[in-house]
């Protein structure tokens, strides 16, 4: 059995537009001893962050204000940066290319988060581990920093 991802000083990039989840990710993500890299709660805010900004794994919130942020996603993963969605909706409100990140069901529970946290922290260190040398994904997505 592998040892539990620490999350003691991860830095943590949240997209959430509802400013109580909001608050409730901080003082969650800061009780399981992480730092907030940078918060957003626009998806054209939460693009050029996702670019731009230094952090070890996102939380995203499927949908802000009515707009998904999939291509979000596709950015801080082309960037080998795990991440996990936060959702009301379940697994059925995900593109099938995004069947594998790991869900973080609303409301949640402190527990839930850094059980999501740590799932996706651990798979992509397993894909790392397994991925040939020198084979990153070109960015597209993401917009210039």
């Amino acid at each position: 059995m592998k040892p539990e991802t620490d999350l003691a000083g991860q830095r943590v990039f949240v997209v959430e537009d509802e400013s109580l989840v909001m608050m409730l990710l901080e003082d969650s993500l800061v009780d399981a001893g992480c730092e907030i890299a940078g918060m957003a709660s626009r998806v054209d805010d939460a693009l050029a962050k996702a670019a731009a900004l230094s952090y070890d794994v996102a939380v995203l919130d499927v949908n802000l204000n009515g707009r998904q942020t999939f291509e979000v996603a596709r950015c801080i993963a082309e960037r080998g940066i795990p991440y996990v969605f936060a959702t009301g909706y379940g697994p059925a409100s995900l593109l099938a290319d995004f069947r594998h990140v790991p869900i973080l069901q609303k409301p949640f529970q402190q527990q839930d988060l850094e059980t999501a946290l740590r799932q996706a922290l651990a798979a992509q260190s397993e894909r790392n581990e397994t991925a040939p040398p020198g084979e990153l994904p070109a960015t597209q997505t993401c917009p210039l920093a």
